[in-house]
């Protein structure tokens, strides 16, 4: 047995106080911007109730029905590594985006008192 192998890892230091609370305020803001998405999403005249009734108005905009699953497709595509042990830096994309959607929905509340 080797009585060094634990020596590659000597560098290896705790993550700092400060990491610790961006990570917290990261995970808030994605909390904040779940919620707040779900409560516009699913309120009464929200925007899912919006999307489909405009979807469903006539036989043209059904026609967008295959347009948007293949965009999706394609995002999905975009940000999915190929394989299982590499990571991509599109894959973050979703997580940005949630966090960009909770500092809004946290200075709408804020400013406005209500979501």
């Amino acid at each position: 047995m080797d009585p060094n192998k634990y020596k590659q890892n000597a560098n290896i230091r705790p993550e700092s106080i400060s990491r610790t609370i961006i990570s917290t305020a990261a995970f808030l803001l994605m909390v904040i911007g779940i919620i707040g998405t779900a409560l516009d999403v699913f309120k009464e005249d929200g925007l899912f109730k919006q999307a489909l009734l405009y979807l469903f108005q006539s036989t043209m905009t059904m026609l967008l029905i295959p347009l948007i699953i293949l965009a999706l497709w394609l995002l999905n595509r975009w940000i999915s590594a190929p394989n299982k042990t590499e990571t991509k830096k599109s894959g973050n994309l979703p997580m940005y985006i949630m966090m960009l959607l909770g500092a809004y929905y946290l200075f709408q509340f804020v400013t406005t008192g209500s979501v």
